[in-house]
């Protein structure tokens, strides 16, 4: 079985690969953007990791407290979307004896959610105060919901792209995202580079939830066409396309377009390809 130390290295190392890849619209290591540095988003790992791969805790437990740990070391909303997508990997992980157990594992880890969980990550969204998040109809995070995780998600999927995670056992970060990843390195890349073929693959794919809650679709989708666009050149010129993502990054940022969802969509598909590589080294070791 892999050890919650090993969970914790990998949900570190995803972290720290994300802000280290030259993301256009979203902060890293060598551009700040949106009132955040790369070192707030460190602190935030940091304070976040042990809660988050606590053994033993519930999904809603792991979420509330890595949550509120981040918000003590930053006070601002550094990783709320990763943490969501990062607990219930982090659950699945510690159940799974092999890399072809963590998706399995991963859906009794989401049938497993029950309204307690619910309570807590209510709990979690209201500390963090992501922008843009508004009210809804039904199951509003400013109210109390007797349901249970699951179906609190599956009323937000249509318009949150980490809620319709747990609908779909996180298909995108399964699917498309770990098909980039495999995709980027089948082509000699490394990191920060394969990380990036990754984040703008979310961001060609799909309107970014966070700019879809802050500024609209018209906006969303100007930004996607524009990922496209990078990603197309970014595989016709590899590295050498840095100085036309530097010029994306600063156009977007000047505008407070931050393609959030699909960074925190980077990190989960990192931490899984991470706990595969290790599920596996330990089948292939026993």
């Amino acid at each position: 079985m892999i050890e919650v130390r090993e969970i914790e290295e990998a949900f570190l190392a995803a972290c720290r690969e994300e802000i280290e890849a030259p993301k256009p619209g979203n902060v890293h290591i060598s551009s700040p953007g949106h009132g955040m540095t790369a070192e707030h988003f460190f602190a935030s790992a940091a304070a976040a990791a042990g809660r988050l791969c606590a053994p033993g805790q519930t999904v809603g437990q792991r979420i509330y407290s890595a949550v509120a740990a981040s918000f003590a070391a930053t006070n601002m909303n550094t990783n709320l979307g990763i943490v969501l997508l990062c607990a219930p990997l982090a659950a699945a992980a510690e159940d799974a004896a092999s890399e072809t157990e963590l998706e399995p594992a991963l859906t009794k880890a989401l049938i497993r959610l029950d309204s307690a969980d619910t309570q807590l990550v209510f709990a979690a969204i209201r500390l963090a105060n992501p922008g843009g998040l508004g009210t809804a109809a039904r199951y509003d995070v400013n109210e109390s919901a007797d349901v249970t995780l699951l179906l609190a998600m599956a009323e937000a999927a249509d318009r949150d792209r980490i809620a319709a995670q747990y609908v779909s056992n996180f298909r995108d970060v399964f699917t498309t995202g770990l098909a980039a990843l495999e995709e980027a390195r089948a082509c000699g890349l490394k990191p920060p580079w394969t990380t990036l073929a990754v984040y703008l693959t979310f961001l060609s794919a799909f309107l970014d939830s966070h700019i879809m809650r802050k500024h609209g679709s018209a906006a969303a989708s100007e930004v996607q066409r524009k990922a496209k666009e990078a990603l197309t050149n970014f595989r016709t010129k590899g590295e050498n396309c840095l100085a036309d993502l530097t010029a994306l990054d600063q156009d977007l940022k000047s505008r407070s377009l931050n393609p959030g969802t699909s960074a925190d969509l980077t990190v989960a598909t990192l931490f899984a390809d991470r706990l595969r590589n290790i599920l596996l080294k330990r089948r292939n070791d026993g």
